[in-house]
């Protein structure tokens, strides 16, 4: 027996172990020119008859079959030379050292009997280029580098089967555990191959089921609501994002389960086993649960220690929540110490040492629990450190600070100073001020920004059923040259109004904490409506005005402003449409009529200048702009009188509530109102004494109502030709008036979504809405019609008006304009609602806000919306 046949015996079998030992690799081809060769049956014959020598000398060495590798380098390789003696042991383990250079396919040394011993190789190919097929999931540039093999590079079998283990597991970590890789090789001359890495990669592997075992307290469906991996399938199912399996959420789960059975009383809960067994058909994951609930515990006794003089046990005791008796609850006592950390950090600990310690009696079932506060030293400010702002300056948020260098560190002030901050909207949201050590009594606060956006361009759009579209444009920049000034222009257009806005804001004016800011503005409103597919203009309100105010904190959450308004307002109407010259002396001296444009808007056509001052005070303690906690409230007075045409109070206010609730879920509650009351009598019984443009037409935003759909208003409605009155909405005539008084409410809960569409920047809620504007004096109303024509003027007859439903007298007849009877509506106090649902989502065009809302209950005379949307983007 040759070497070579004896050494391919062993490494053949030891290659058929690893392969039964690596089931997870695909299969080699048995046509595949990788796999091992199996030995020649011939040479079993040879083996028996030819017997082998135990010692010898070698005489001389001959290398045959080599191109690239110079004889010398295979003989080195051997650790052979002429002269030496050898044995079979020698020339197995010259051929092991050949095999392991890896640089052969095939190594055969014969001339064992007479000395003189003949290599004979055959050289492992040269890489000509490396080829991925049927990968589309994954592409070549995210592949590529798990490739450890390149062109002309030695090709190896080892270093294949790595490359194919390597991409394998990038492909599990993709999910798709039914990947299948399989390397081919094409030959080429010169002793060249092309290698081909053939891909199947299969679809992502889900979680066909999730089976809990052991549980006795809880259903598998409660204990699966609790973690993060969800079974593939259901309603909306093609929305999950945590249904495929991933073996990091699968030892975060084991920990979900846990620390829900100790919120649930079960401190000796633990998990025996967690195993995920990828069916036959390698397409899915089954995850089995074997868990040991325990006894159920109750706190008993409930004490404290603490070494800190001023934060006595009392204190301590004071502060703690939990009661003997209650079932334990791991969370409830996490909650507890971070209370007590705060406490601790208003006193000046920064960082306390607070623990509980445990005393478990498993007979009783009970156990005792001790707060203790070990002894810490009073922490004070050492620096304050800020990174990352490029744009705003130091100063700017500097002046946001409620501590100092020097001061007693004080929690409560760090966290109202990180409120403040996030409140500029400059930065990102999640943002911390982070306390490190300096010292034993020192910390330095550092705080790191990421800035953003402050710079916005908003597109707002909308469809109602009487306006068709709105459009509105703005630009703003809320951090000008980095001083964290408010620069803004507007535009608005909208086939019921038009105008244009500039505003200014310097909050640290003159450096101190003082807001300056003035705005200037010209705003064209046309109401109109629609008779069929007819769009008729009823009156214009063109106001041009401006304004200044001033304001200041009164402590660190009540703040007050101060502001005076000078506006002109000029109401019109379109003197072709509703105006009459019966001197026939032309447009300009033509009067309004009562019968095209009702007395109500008649008496309200002129120009008046409002002169104003008003002040609002306001508490504001929520976290930031986007706020999950806290409340904020304010109230507005504006009197009108300092000169002038009109005198007026009007009051307003509004209030919001943020709650943080269990899952993440936010819930707020807002609410506004307001009244004006007048300090003028017009004398007329039927027009109100607080003229058109100062009224309320509701809040700014009543979700599926339109704008200015809801409050008093005057319809008209038609006679049709047998006198009866067509309530259709084409053929309407509506004009919104306001109101006096006005209230709005909303309740919004802002749902928790998964981690992949919080990283699309989505944000859904559901809503409810409900609001009313009333108290409006009753107008005086017109009536015109039927009316019938005479069938001949040549006796002077001129048109009859006749009672609704009437016949013509004789020789007259209808001709078509059958007149028209007018609704006083909407003014009541009862409220509207709607209820809906949104979603923000922060979309590659800019922050996109959409609505769908339904009008659940209403008013004669309103007008709902069903949709909305609201888009802007930033710079």
């Amino acid at each position: 027996m040759n070497y070579r046949d004896r050494f391919k015996r062993v490494s053949t079998g030891l290659l058929l172990g690893t392969a039964l030992g690596g089931l997870t690799q695909p299969a080699w081809a048995q046509d595949d020119p990788l796999a091992p060769q199996p030995v020649p049956q011939a040479a079993e014959p040879q083996v028996q008859a030819q017997a082998e020598p135990r010692t010898g000398v070698i005489r001389s060495i001959s290398v045959t079959g080599n191109s690239r590798i110079e004889p010398e380098t295979v003989t080195a390789y051997a650790n052979l030379r002429p002269g030496d003696s050898y044995t079979a042991e020698t020339l197995d383990a010259a051929l092991r050292a050949l095999y392991q250079t890896e640089l052969f396919r095939d190594v055969v040394i014969t001339g064992a009997d007479t000395g003189n011993i003949i290599i004979a190789v055959q050289e492992n190919p040269v890489i000509n280029r490396i080829v991925l097929e049927g990968n589309r999931r994954l592409k070549d540039d995210k592949i590529a580098p798990e490739i450890r093999l390149a062109p002309r590079q030695i090709f190896t079998r080892s270093k294949v089967r790595a490359d194919v283990e390597r991409i394998i597991e990038l492909y599990k970590r993709e999910g798709r555990f039914a990947a299948v890789v399989e390397p081919k090789i094409v030959e080429l001359d010169q002793n060249r191959v092309d290698l081909v890495f053939e891909i199947v990669e299969g679809e992502v592997s889900k979680i066909r089921s999730i089976n809990i075992l052991g549980n006795e307290q809880f259903s598998d469906g409660k204990l699966k609501k609790e973690m993060f991996s969800k079974e593939a399938g259901g309603f909306l199912g093609f929305l999950k994002s945590n249904d495929s399996y991933d073996p990091d959420r699968l030892a975060a789960d084991q920990q979900k389960l846990r620390a829900f059975y100790l919120t649930q009383g079960y401190a000796d809960f633990r998990v025996v086993s967690a195993l995920a067994e990828l069916t036959p058909d390698r397409e899915d994951f089954v995850i089995t649960y074997v868990v040991e609930e325990g006894p159920r515990y109750q706190f008993g006794k409930v004490e404290a220690d603490s070494a800190l003089r001023d934060f006595t046990e009392e204190q301590v005791m004071s502060a703690v929540t939990i009661k003997e008796g209650q079932w334990f609850d791991a969370s409830a006592v996490e909650d507890n110490i971070d209370n007590l950390n705060q406490i601790a950090g208003l006193l000046g600990y920064a960082f306390a040492d607070i623990q509980p310690r445990y005393f478990r009696d498993p007979e009783t079932q009970k156990i005792d629990i001790t707060f203790r506060v070990g002894e810490t030293q009073r922490v004070y400010i050492d620096r304050i450190d800020i990174n990352g702002n490029t744009v705003t300056r130091d100063n700017v948020i500097r002046r946001e600070f409620r501590v100092a260098e020097g001061d007693a560190f004080n929690a409560a002030a760090i966290r109202r100073s990180e409120d403040r901050i996030k409140s500029l909207g400059f930065f990102q949201e999640e943002l911390e001020i982070k306390q490190e050590p300096v010292g034993e009594d020192r910390v330095a606060l550092n705080l790191d920004v990421e800035e953003r956006s402050t710079g916005e361009v908003q597109l707002s759009a909308g469809f109602s059923s009487l306006e068709r579209f709105l459009l509105s444009a703005s630009i703003a920049q809320r951090n000008w040259m980095g001083k964290g000034q408010q620069l803004s222009a507007g535009v608005n257009w909208s086939r019921y109004s038009k105008s244009v806005q500039l505003g200014f804001v310097e909050p640290y004016f003159m450096g101190r904490q003082i807001l300056l800011g003035g705005d200037i503005y010209r705003r064209d409103f046309n109401s109109f409506n629609f008779i069929g597919n007819q769009r008729n203009t009823t009156y214009s309100q063109n106001s041009t005005g401006g304004g200044i105010r001033l304001g200041f904190p009164v402590t660190e959450y009540f703040s007050f402003g101060a502001r005076y308004r000078l506006v002109n307002d000029e109401i019109d109407l379109s003197r072709s449409l509703f105006f009459t010259d019966p001197d026939g002396d032309g447009p300009l001296e033509a009067e309004c009529d009562p019968l095209k444009a009702g007395n109500y808007l008649c008496d309200e056509l002129g120009t008046r200048l409002t002169s104003s001052i008003g002040y609002t005070l306001a508490f504001n303690n929520t976290d930031g702009l986007r706020a999950t906690r806290g409340q904020r409230f304010s109230v507005s007075q504006d009197f009108a009188g300092l000169g002038g045409d009109v005198k007026y109070l009007k009051s307003s206010a509004n209030a919001a509530k943020y709650f943080r609730l269990p899952a993440d879920f936010i819930l707020s509650v807002q609410g506004e109102g307001g009244y004006i009351h007048p300090f003028e009598d017009n004398g007329d019984e039927f027009r109100d004494d607080i003229r058109l443009t100062d009224r309320f037409f509701g809040p700014q935003s009543f979700r599926g109502f339109d704008i200015r759909g809801i409050g008093p208003r005057v319809e008209r409605v038609l006679f049709d030709e047998d006198g009866n009155l067509v309530e259709q909405k084409d053929d309407l005539v509506s004009n919104a008036l306001g109101g006096r008084a006005y209230y709005f409410g909303r309740v919004e809960l802002e749902i928790p979504v998964s981690a992949s569409f919080r990283n699309f920047g989505l944000r859904p809620s559901a809503f409810v809405d409900v609001g009313s504007v009333w108290s409006l004096t009753s107008p005086e109303l017109t009536t015109v019609g039927p009316l019938c024509l005479p069938t001949s003027t040549d006796n002077g007859e001129v048109p009859v008006r006749v009672d609704p439903g009437a016949d013509c007298p004789a020789n007259f007849a209808g001709t078509g304009d059958y007149g028209f009877t007018e609704f006083f509506r909407g003014n009541s106090a009862s409220p509207r609602l709607s209820v809906g649902v949104g979603v923000n989502w922060v979309s590659p065009f800019g922050p996109l806000r959409i609505d769908l809302a339904k009008a659940l209950i209403k008013q004669d005379g309103d007008d709902t919306r069903l949709f909305s949307f609201n888009v802007g983007t930033q710079f």
